[in-house]
């Protein structure tokens, strides 16, 4: 038995009201359960209750175990002083409260229909990838489409906490987080905290000065990356160019230039197009066409968007994949995917914080419409849904189903789910 079947139940009031008591014989009366609370303190707020036809309006807790309220600690926490009602699945201990008197206390183990309870264990204990998989076609559409929503809002919530983090750090400078934030994306993972790390010890503010001249601009990136102390076996005179150029910049803005070190990029298992060397390059094509990035990423027309991120790198580097290492084949610039990652783990974070913060839901709405315009991510966890026949037609359908698959089929949140509640609802109106 989970906690989450409980909240389930008692959420939903599926459980036999006949002749309800608490544990101690009190005639009992449910008015309401109370609101659901998805933050710190009882699981259920603001109950209205009749024990022994006395009301009581008040908090209510769910355990598994009586004796889980000892072990969480509730004792000590006086947020719980106001719970007036203690659900559980199995009584193995009287609760008292700080007075002394014994918690009421509802056990709900022989209330609840022995098919609901297989029916949910079937489902928390299936191996398939898809916990639900077979019961999809029976799930109405709107259900899946209301799942898909509330996904796609958690995972646009998880994703701009990064936004706000980088906010509090840069005191409230909206320019100086966007370009941390876009740098962080142009690492695709791999690279990300480096390049995060490199945006954070080069204030935009200096970019800037330099911005109509690329060559600066690549010297001061580079420079502060940690990626210019190498020793080619043939003179590069563009390395020495940027070197030159670093040497100065970098003393006349004091900048700490050991803070990253060359052994932090990573270039292993990266096809030379994805190496660090020219997603910086790129970069530092971006801020020199764009320097005012928080305008760019959010005022700029979608369609003009795309095309502005899609940026091609200098010369040097459609040539080079490391300093004084030439590539056999011409490497080209931002590639459309590459272009819809930083669209989608980027800009569209940045248009949730910043619209959620200035109350302007222009912005979400500007940050959904980029996804629902982009096409659809191509990875193993959008092949699962695809294989269960579920279709994914834009981003805003796969970050949903990606959020789904990671945050509640893998963990087997399935009573947190609509599609799941779903599943059990049908199940509780056949034993009903």
């Amino acid at each position: 038995m989970q906690e989450d079947f409980l909240d389930y139940v008692w959420k939903s009031q599926c459980f036999d009201k006949k002749d309800l008591a608490t544990c101690k014989g009190e005639a009992l009366t449910i008015f309401s359960g109370g609101t659901h609370n998805g933050h710190a303190g009882p699981d259920f707020l603001n109950g209205h209750i009749a024990i022994n036809k006395v009301i009581w309006h008040g908090h209510i807790e769910l355990h598994v175990n009586a004796s889980d309220w000892y072990v969480h600690n509730h004792q000590d926490d006086r947020a719980y002083d106001n719970v007036m009602l203690h659900v559980v699945w199995h009584y193995d201990k009287d609760i008292l409260h700080q007075d002394g008197t014994i918690m009421p206390t509802l056990s709900l183990r022989d209330r609840v229909a022995p098919q609901l309870q297989q029916r949910y264990q079937r489902l928390v204990q299936n191996k398939a990838t898809i916990p639900c998989a077979k019961h999809l076609p029976q799930v109405p559409d709107f259900v899946r489409t209301s799942m898909l929503d509330k996904a796609l809002f958690q995972r646009l919530t998880h994703k701009h906490s990064l936004v706000n983090r980088l906010l509090a750090d840069n005191k409230g400078s909206w320019e100086e987080t966007a370009y941390q934030l876009l740098a962080h994306n142009f690492g695709f993972k791999v690279n990300s905290d480096p390049f995060l790390d490199l945006a954070r010890s080069l204030p935009l503010k200096v970019i800037i000065k330099h911005a109509d001249n690329l060559q600066q601009v690549e010297a001061l990136l580079f420079g502060q990356a940690g990626l210019l102390g190498i020793a080619p076996e043939e003179k590069d005179d563009y390395l020495e160019g940027l070197k030159k150029e670093y040497k100065y910049l970098a003393h006349k803005y004091q900048l700490k230039t050991d803070s990253i070190h060359e052994s932090q990029w990573k270039f292993f298992r990266l096809r030379p197009a994805n190496f660090p060397t020219i997603r910086l390059a790129q970069f530092c094509q971006l801020l020199h066409q764009s320097s005012n990035v928080f305008s760019l990423l959010t005022d700029t027309p979608i369609k003009a968007l795309y095309e502005n991120l899609a940026v091609t790198q200098s010369a040097y580097w459609q040539e080079h994949y490391q300093f004084g290492t030439e590539s056999k084949t011409k490497i080209g610039g931002l590639g459309r995917e590459s272009v819809g990652h930083i669209l989608i783990n980027a800009v569209v974070p940045l248009l949730v914080a910043y619209g959620k913060a200035k109350d302007e839901q222009g912005c979400v709405e500007r940050a959904v419409a980029i996804l629902e315009d982009l096409p659809a991510e191509d990875n193993v966890i959008l092949r699962h849904w695809e294989e269960v026949g579920i279709k994914v037609k834009s981003a805003f359908d796969s970050q949903a189903l990606i959020e789904l698959f990671n945050n509640f089929c893998s963990p087997k949140k399935c009573l947190s789910c609509n599609i799941g509640a779903s599943i059990l609802r049908e199940e509780r109106s056949k034993v009903q």
